[in-house]
């Protein structure tokens, strides 16, 4: 049977080994690239910066690792109506950061579904203000909107909107069979042009180089009367 002693250095090494296990799962490594969210009994405590760092055991948490890196969303397809009620799907591409990390894990719930949905209403009503043909040929124009517009509801939830791309514009199938044909018929119109050009510039230089034959062949002719 084991002694008092021995029983005294078993429980001592459970303890220390208890000890040990606590201390090393408290340490914890920030990344270069992430901030860490920190909460004290369930409520915000700090955020910690890349590095090493220690929790108090059992009243910390490392609630949140929150990227620092730019991020891409790229959203499923929208249905949306112009101005003059054609219906076309728009799919868009957001590209964001992460600013300040505890509104980002505390200022809304599923951050990246609320940008999916703001992308979506926003999309929404400024397609409604423009005819189809604005917005096929205002890409430009739509993004800068749809950039500020997010940028500005989004700062509430510590995120940055860097840059927002119309990824596909899709009309409807009979508005696309036209557009088609009106690019065929205008490719085929500039095939014509070219080469009635190239006729034209054909029968210039077969009239510039009979021309020059006939201007040689008098001046033959001129000289060999004078000799």
């Amino acid at each position: 049977m084991m002694g008092p002693l021995g029983i005294a250095i078993l429980v001592v090494s459970i303890v220390v080994f208890i000890i040990l296990i606590i201390i090393i799962s408290s340490i914890k490594i920030i990344r270069q690239t992430e901030k860490g969210v920190i909460e004290r009994l369930g409520a915000y405590h700090k955020t910690w910066n890349t590095g090493i760092h220690m929790l108090v055991p059992f009243i910390d948490k490392l609630a949140h690792r929150v990227s620092m890196k730019e991020q891409v969303k790229d959203f499923e397809p929208q249905p949306v109506i112009t101005g003059d009620n054609v219906t076309m799907q728009i799919d868009t591409v957001v590209f964001f950061q992460v600013t300040d990390p505890k509104l980002f894990a505390y200022g809304v719930e599923n951050p990246i579904n609320a940008i999916e949905n703001l992308s979506a209403t926003t999309l929404r009503n400024i397609i409604g203000e423009l005819d189809l043909d604005d917005t096929l040929t205002s890409r430009d124009i739509i993004n800068a909107k749809m950039r500020a517009i997010l940028d500005e509801a989004t700062d509430a939830w510590g995120i940055k909107v860097n840059r927002v791309e119309l990824k596909n514009i899709l009309p409807p199938k009979d508005i696309r069979d036209a557009m088609e044909r009106q690019m065929r018929a205008e490719r085929e119109k500039r095939e014509k042009v070219l080469l009635a050009e190239g006729t034209k510039q054909s029968a210039i230089l077969i009239a510039q180089g009979n021309k020059e034959s006939t201007i040689l062949n008098a001046e033959a002719e001129k000289e060999a009367k004078i000799r």
